[in-house]
């Protein structure tokens, strides 16, 4: 197939939100092509949807109802005239069943064929066929684990600590670690819930977890006709709660010997599982140097723009060239020509657990100046919903080498301003300090948890807005009947009730009580692990909070009596009273 197929103007359906979904729009507009933007009800005014040429409501503002609706989606495309889907990452991207339905409905699918992520996306399937390859492994279970049983015997048998993962997960939700015995049990049913939420199916497979490893990856692009290259490597070790922060092309500090059996080892676990597109082959690095196969992940990474900026290659528009049959635009692993680092900005508060912070951006000044990009999906005025991710931006930084991308890091972390949210900045910029970063990469994925003693100030307590929810009407536009969105807020006046501000200030009074028991997050409380006027004692768990698709426990601030004063569902602000144990 020529290149002339590129002249094609293809109409992009982004199936996402936030910062990926804007630097979808952007390869669009490079390439030529309309794109297409879709939004829950507390994203109408976000960024993405501001830039797409088109943007169509999903009536919702929780995940399954909105970026995880497989009919809502493919409805708009149709009713767009979209030609193409692209994924992003989350969400949808590595569902067979989304997959399936784009091409069904005979659009292109921007992403590997639908059997190729049932394979790799299914992580017990990719353990199978890494073993036919060849590839390094450490000892897991065959196929999903049945129950907490099992886990428990796994435990026993092997040791811990162990991972239990979710075969069908990824980015580090439905990812659980167990390190004593008596948490295998808590921790299994932890991760098929994150599992379930996240991604509809909570099936979890177990395998020995090596001790403080390094995370290193390859991203690979195959087209059509057969070709296969790994575009370059990467570093992913700095990790919170199993998932990435900073992240950083070429990996460093990694032998040539390791360097290419990573890469032949992702090269020949791709050709395996018949890849097309763009791809990412993770491994765990032991500190003894054993090398590990992790999984594969059949979609754009986070990540991505490490290995653009020390390679030339633009990877979306590499995913959109694949889609349409045509070539790869290179041949071979390219020569890395600098070293770059990445900074995911999350609202969320380092010194407080990295608890994640929705609310109201006041103040968003980015860096500029020579090697820095940014990649985000927030502006000054931006909202961030409690109901999604926590990432609202990515800072890459560009060096000759190392030392000078640090030196330039060191320098964008310091002219980075953002207020009004929480956000890992002063947690980044401590990073960009230590020694274990800087000079003998001492990182692993357990780092932050286990050696990370830099003093961070707490970030100030903001109360975040109402989430934004509309109301559904239908009006008569010259003689056509349209359906019409208006925010409830609106239609419920400009002025608050007295009712409103009252609560509010009993809400501070309550606070002073050493009663009450606060949430330490904004979100749903998803689940009461203790019963009503039941006794507890100090550091109990009492309940779970789910906030930006991550589970976050509830802890018992003193010992006696709970009880509950908010419902299993309920949302509520961080800071407010959910139960009282007098």
């Amino acid at each position: 197939m020529s290149d002339n197929n590129q002249n094609i103007t293809h109409k992009v359906l982004i199936a996402n939100r936030g910062e990926i979904a804007v630097r979808i729009i952007r390869a669009c507009r490079d390439m030529g092509f309309l794109s297409i933007a879709i939004y829950a009800d507390a994203d109408i005014d976000a960024l993405h949807v501001q830039m797409a040429d088109e943007a169509y409501g999903l009536a919702g503002n929780i995940p399954c109802e909105t970026y995880l609706d497989i009919d809502k989606i493919i409805a708009i495309a149709k009713k767009s005239g979209a030609t193409m889907v692209h994924p992003g990452y989350g969400f949808l991207s590595e569902r067979v069943e989304f997959a399936k339905a784009v091409q069904d409905a005979g659009l292109i699918w921007v992403g590997p064929n639908p059997e190729t992520i049932e394979i790799l996306g299914d992580k017990v399937k990719a353990r199978q066929l890494a073993l036919q390859v060849g590839a390094p492994l450490v000892v897991g279970t065959k196929d999903p684990v049945k129950d907490a049983k099992e886990a428990l015997e796994f435990a026993q048998t092997y040791g811990l600590p162990i991972a239990i993962k979710a075969a069908f997960g990824g980015g580090g939700r439905g990812l659980k670690v167990a390190w004593q015995m008596d948490e295998v049990e808590e921790l299994y049913h932890s991760a098929v819930r994150e599992a379930t939420a996240a991604f509809g199916r909570g099936e979890c497979f177990l395998e020995q977890f090596l001790h403080n490893p390094r995370h290193v990856e390859a991203q690979v692009i195959a087209d059509k006709l057969g070709h296969i290259v790994v575009v370059g490597t990467r570093d992913c070790s700095l990790q919170r709660r199993n998932q990435k922060l900073i992240e950083e092309s070429p990996a460093p500090f990694i032998s040539e010997q390791l360097n290419q059996q990573i890469m032949q080892a992702s090269i020949a676990i791709c050709a395996k599982a018949n890849y097309v597109g763009v791809g990412t082959v993770e491994f765990l690095l032991s500190q003894d140097g054993k090398l590990s196969f992790l999984e594969v992940n059949t979609r754009l990474q986070v990540e991505h723009p490490v290995t653009e900026e020390t390679t030339g290659i633009d990877l979306v528009a590499e995913q959109l060239r694949i889609a349409q049959g045509l070539p790869l635009s290179i041949d071979k692993t390219p020569t890395p020509r600098s070293h770059a680092i990445e900074f995911r900005i999350n609202a969320e508060d380092a010194a407080n657990g990295f608890l994640p912070a929705a609310g109201t951006i006041t103040r968003f000044d980015a860096p500029s100046g020579p090697g820095v990009r940014l990649d985000s999906g927030v502006v000054t005025g931006s909202t961030i919903p409690a109901t999604f991710d926590s990432l609202m931006a990515k800072l890459i930084v560009v060096g000759n080498n190392r030392e000078h991308a640090i030196a330039r890091a060191r320098r964008a972390l310091a002219e980075f301003a953002i207020e009004g949210v929480a956000s890992v900045l002063p947690f980044d910029r401590a990073v960009i300090e230590h020694p274990d970063f800087c000079d003998d990469f001492n990182v692993h994925t357990r780092w932050i948890e286990t050696e990370f003693t830099a003093t961070i100030e707490p970030a100030k307590r903001q109360i975040p807005q109402k989430e934004v929810t509309l109301t559904h009407t239908f009006i008569e536009i010259d003689g056509k009947r349209c359906k019409l969105g208006l925010p409830a807020q609106l239609l419920a006046g400009f002025s608050l009730k007295k009712d409103d501000s009252l609560d509010a200030s009993s809400c501070v009074k309550e606070t002073l009580s050493d009663l009450i028991v606060l949430s330490p997050v904004s979100g749903n409380l998803f689940k009461w692990v203790v019963n009503d006027h039941q006794s507890v004692n100090e550091g109990d768990v009492i309940a779970i909070m789910e906030a930006m698709k991550m589970e976050v426990q509830v802890i018992a601030h003193r010992g006696g009596t709970l009880k509950r004063t908010i419902q299993e569902g309920d949302y509520i602000n961080a800071g407010d009273a959910i139960a009282e144990i007098s």
